[in-house]
């Protein structure tokens, strides 16, 4: 069952949002800089609340079904909250399922993204059974271009010619993994 989902790695344990999770998430999200290459903002406690539990209720969702899953990323040492990363369909084609991280700008720099990432990938091709994996990202959000790279992931082109709806995506920088070549890099 996806509630009971628990990955760890060397620093890092990724698992299912809980309620009790809601004020820290909140918290790590109030720094603006978090938002630079992301299609959203700060929000209130009220609108972050009402996304959390929205969250919460995806996990729902069978692998088979038109799933989004976010899964918090605590530090395995002392349990705190530093971001999230998350697997499902990408917002303007929920057929192609993408993967996305966040970590809080206090945990930058350490490869907590890269380590993140790199789990749930596993974890979307071995127990979701995915066939491939996308990313996409800003072309000046470099961290996470690296990130995509050292996970594998192969540069695909440029995001382009969405209609107007979903126009904040064009340009974006796609990148790609399917499951074979997974298997022959791990």
């Amino acid at each position: 069952m996806l509630k009971d989902m628990r990955l760890e790695t060397e620093r890092l344990i990724i698992q299912p949002y809980r309620e009790e999770d809601l004020v820290e998430c909140f918290q790590l999200m109030q720094d603006q800089d978090l938002f630079e290459f992301l299609d959203m903002s700060v929000m209130s406690f009220e609108d972050y609340g009402e996304l959390f539990h929205w969250i919460i209720s995806c996990y729902n969702i069978d692998f088979d079904g038109d799933f989004k899953y976010s899964f918090s990323i605590n530090l395995k040492e002392s349990g705190k909250h530093i971001g999230w990363v998350g697997i499902g369909g990408i917002e303007y084609d929920h057929s192609i399922k993408e993967i996305y991280w966040l970590i809080g700008k206090k945990y930058w720099n350490n490869g907590y993204a890269t380590e993140a990432a790199a789990a749930l990938l596993t974890y979307g091709f071995d127990v979701i059974g995915l066939n491939n994996i996308t990313a996409v990202c800003k072309p000046g959000n470099i961290a996470s271009q690296k990130v995509m790279e050292h996970v594998g992931l192969k540069y695909q082109g440029i995001v382009q010619g969405l209609p107007k709806e979903y126009d904040w995506y064009n340009g974006e920088l796609k990148y790609k993994l399917s499951k074979d070549e997974y298997k022959s890099i791990i």
